[in-house]
């Protein structure tokens, strides 16, 4: 949370061609000061709550549903933080690196078929 407005100031000088819809962060960005701050410039927040905030604003049972497949991109990073060749990065080559990504993807996927 105490990164948010930092994040959001490089967003500014970045000047990119289009601001980012909507955020969907976890149960640590949820405050409504940071909640205010997405609002103000446009990005819609997609947080849960947590249990001790009362009054959650900005806050729709329907946008949640988006938050429920969150889960899959983390899934996938953490099955391929079990190849010790892509965490440590000792490739120093780019392609050398990036097929060994698409190995593992190809290892992951054939894990997932054959059982």
């Amino acid at each position: 949370m105490k990164l948010l407005p930092a994040t959001l100031a490089q967003l500014d000088e970045a000047q990119l061609v289009g601001s980012p819809e909507r955020l969907i962060a976890d149960k640590a960005y949820d405050s409504n000061s940071a909640r205010e701050q997405l609002v103000a410039r446009g990005i819609d927040p997609i947080i849960p709550t947590r249990r001790n905030n009362r009054r959650a604003t900005h806050q729709d049972g329907r946008k949640l549903r988006r938050y429920r497949r969150r889960w899959i991109i983390e899934r996938t990073n953490a099955w391929l933080q079990n190849f010790r060749r892509l965490v440590v990065r000792y490739e120093r080559s780019f392609t050398n690196f990036k097929a060994l990504v698409h190995m593992a993807c190809a290892l992951i996927c054939l894990k997932r078929v054959l059982g």
